[in-house]
């Protein structure tokens, strides 16, 4: 109910963003992405880090109850830095490079690494509210040819050490066709637009983030995070001693 309450609003925000209504966006118009591309390595190793326990590593679905509709827990796998404004402690220790790029992103919502894993394919469907937009970094591509993403009519290829940025309320699906797991740094952001619509857009994600399609993530995420801090801690027992 609330989101088709939201509906009518969407069109006010298409009209008055301020980086225009399109499926995909040029770079040049979020200069923050930047900083994350000259430094991609270093949030490429806190990936490393957090993949030797990749056991443990929850599936997006047990995080989010409408992935059910795309994907089963093994396929697609989630370490969230933030979630609608949570944030997950446990990963700010294990990941600090990645935790303080992330700060410097204007309007940041939610962050994870976002691990497709060989031969997945997330079939096609569409984001709640268009005062979001989201950016992937390409962290792990294993066959740029293999792995891609499909925003209505356009199809994209992640780069390592490149981002890309989309409206997801656009029809899209994704595919890792490779051996290989596809990782990118999955960022949700509020969208540029005017102060008076700003504002609205601002009120609007806080009602989404209360909203029982987000909530019961953000709750089952709280829980993991003890499961995930003994893992990393153990993991890192483990490789002094070895």
């Amino acid at each position: 109910m609330l989101f088709k309450g939201l509906a009518p609003l969407e069109g006010i925000l298409h009209r008055l963003s301020l980086v225009g209504d399109k499926p995909v966006f040029d770079l040049d118009d979020f200069p923050w992405t930047r900083k994350l591309e000259d430094n991609w390595l270093d949030i490429r190793r806190d990936l490393d880090r957090v993949l030797r326990c990749e056991s443990v590593i929850p599936g997006y679905v047990e995080l989010s109850e409408e992935a059910r509709n795309l994907t089963d827990a093994a396929s697609w796998k989630s370490f969230f830095f933030h979630a609608y404004g949570v944030e997950a402690p446990g990963a700010r220790d294990l990941c600090p490079a990645t935790a303080a790029l992330l700060s410097g992103i204007p309007g940041m919502k939610s962050a994870f690494f976002s691990i497709l894993k060989p031969g997945a394919h997330l079939p096609p469907h569409r984001g709640h509210w268009a005062g979001i937009l989201r950016y992937h970094l390409g962290l792990k591509i294993p066959d740029e040819a293999l792995c891609g993403l499909r925003v209505s009519d356009q199809i994209l290829h992640w780069r390592e050490g490149r981002g890309l940025i989309f409206d997801d309320t656009f029809e899209h699906e994704a595919w890792n066709r490779s051996e290989g797991d596809r990782v990118v740094l999955f960022v949700d952001f509020a969208r540029p637009l005017p102060g008076p619509a700003a504002r609205l857009n601002a009120f609007a994600i806080w009602l989404v983030s209360r909203s029982s399609v987000i909530q019961p993530g953000i709750a089952r995420l709280k829980a993991l995070e003890t499961r995930l801090q003994a893992a990393w801690r153990q993991a890192a027992v483990d490789e002094r001693s070895g």
